[in-house]
């Protein structure tokens, strides 16, 4: 049962098309948004399935920490998000979404001030 990925040249959308068989794939399929039949087959993008523990050793990687500004807190707060991304999203629950989100809001020192004003 394949999916085939088409870019339709009349409305320039880019529609998935679902095949019940090899067998009933169509030589002119019609796009879902507007009718075209002026479809182009596209190369659909590939996805690798990673063990839980190839996608820590991703995580851990120090490429991936690398435009990271620990004194910046919105630079942390992208940081949070995309590890949290990564490790399960969802399961970390509302608590997490809103600390990061605060992180990102801090102002860059802790009671607005700075160190000239000490």
């Amino acid at each position: 049962m394949p999916i085939y990925e088409y870019r339709c040249a009349d409305c320039g959308k880019r529609p998935s098309i679902f095949f019940r068989s090899l067998s009933a794939v169509e030589a002119s399929p019609q796009c879902p948004n507007c009718g075209g039949r002026r479809l182009t087959r596209l190369i659909s993008r590939t996805a690798q399935v990673l063990s839980e523990d190839s996608r820590l050793d991703q995580l851990g990687d120090s490429a991936a920490l690398s435009d990271v500004d620990e004194n910046d807190p919105k630079s942390m707060a992208r940081w949070a998000k995309t590890m949290g991304q990564q490790l399960g999203g969802d399961e970390l629950g509302e608590d997490f979404d809103q600390v990061v989100d605060e992180m990102g809001d801090a102002p860059d020192e802790p009671n607005g001030t700075d160190d000239d004003d000490l």
